[in-house]
């Protein structure tokens, strides 16, 4: 797969003529994924708010006041509990977040506990436990974790916009321990925080020049909170929002750009219409998370999505080819 993809390359799809960009990002999507079939996933928080980062769209920052209380790590027994429930209701991978800076060495054991217990279960696993050491992240691949979770939020230019706690390189280094580890990599962002097109596209080029495509690209339109950074700027901002037609064309080029790559539709759906929804599929995305929560915000709840999948004639994704994908 391509990994020298030019800025001025990018730029020039989003230039494209709507419905020219999106069947050609859906030719690519057919020869590489199952047609009609998208991925089931579940976000579980198994540890919440108290967060030493100050990212601008984050309820879970400490820098914030939203009213959201810190938790402590939740029990392996209960997270089991909850990947079983996830996997009786469809899901393929079941991922766990847990608000930290990064973790800690009293947590390890019981993180490589949840990852051994809830990959036994035949689901794929997938954390986002903030920074990784290197040892860390192989003590986590020992036990079993597929994924990780690192996203990169924005363009490298609109970073310092959007945190100033951990700086742009410091997400790639722990990006480069987790594929060293011999993990999946899942890294992608968030749009409609202000930033302008010129960062969608550096943020694609970001993503689509690693070493290697990052097997999961989450792609989430910002759900403004009240008491984040962001949440107070943009919520009487409705210039911010992205506009649905932008977002999809952010799909669709994440999808030419990374063909290989599981596009995931992510936060923001619970505000999305069935046909820019539907139109996000035809472009590319081929994952969803499934349930009422992510991990503090809405979602847009199993019901709701059940009834789209029968008008569009989408199958869940069998875990086998998920796997597949990811081995190849």
């Amino acid at each position: 797969m391509r990994t020298d993809w030019t800025r001025d390359e990018i730029a020039e799809l989003f230039d494209l003529p709507f419905l020219d960009l999106v069947a050609r990002a859906h030719d690519v999507h057919v020869r590489f994924h199952p047609e009609n079939e998208v991925q089931l996933s579940t976000l579980l928080s198994i540890k919440t708010g108290g967060c030493a980062e100050d990212c601008g769209y984050c309820s879970q920052s400490a820098h914030h006041e939203t009213g959201l209380k810190a938790s402590k790590l939740m029990e392996a027994d209960e997270v089991v509990a909850a990947a079983a429930e996830a996997k009786a209701a469809g899901s393929g991978r079941f991922c766990m977040g847990a608000a930290w800076r990064e973790p800690k060495e009293r947590d390890m054991p019981a993180l490589i506990d949840m990852v051994s217990r809830v990959k036994a279960l035949g689901l794929e696993t997938c954390m986002t436990l903030g920074m990784l050491e290197g040892d860390q992240a192989s003590r986590l691949a020992d036990a079993g974790l597929d994924y990780y979770n690192h996203n990169i939020d924005t363009s490298p230019e609109n970073y310092g916009n959007v945190i100033t706690t951990r700086s742009f390189q410091d997400r790639l280094d722990t990006l480069e321990r987790v594929r060293d580890a011999g993990m999946n990599v899942c890294c992608g962002g968030i749009m409609g925080m202000g930033e302008t097109r010129a960062d969608r596209v550096g943020f694609l080029h970001s993503l689509a020049t690693l070493p290697a495509h990052p097997e999961s690209v989450p792609i989430n339109a910002l759900v403004p909170v009240a008491g984040t950074v962001l949440g107070d700027i943009l919520k009487d901002v409705p210039s911010a929002k992205i506009d649905d037609i932008e977002f999809v064309r952010t799909i669709a080029v994440a999808r030419i750009t990374m063909p290989e790559s599981m596009v995931r539709l992510s936060a923001g759906r619970e505000s999305m219409s069935d046909s820019t929804q539907a139109l996000c599929f035809m472009a590319g995305a081929n994952s969803i998370f499934t349930g009422d929560k992510l991990l503090t915000t809405g979602n847009a709840g199993d019901s709701r999505d059940a009834a789209l999948f029968a008008k569009l004639g989408i199958v869940p994704m069998q875990v086998e080819h998920a796997h597949l994908e990811a081995a190849e």
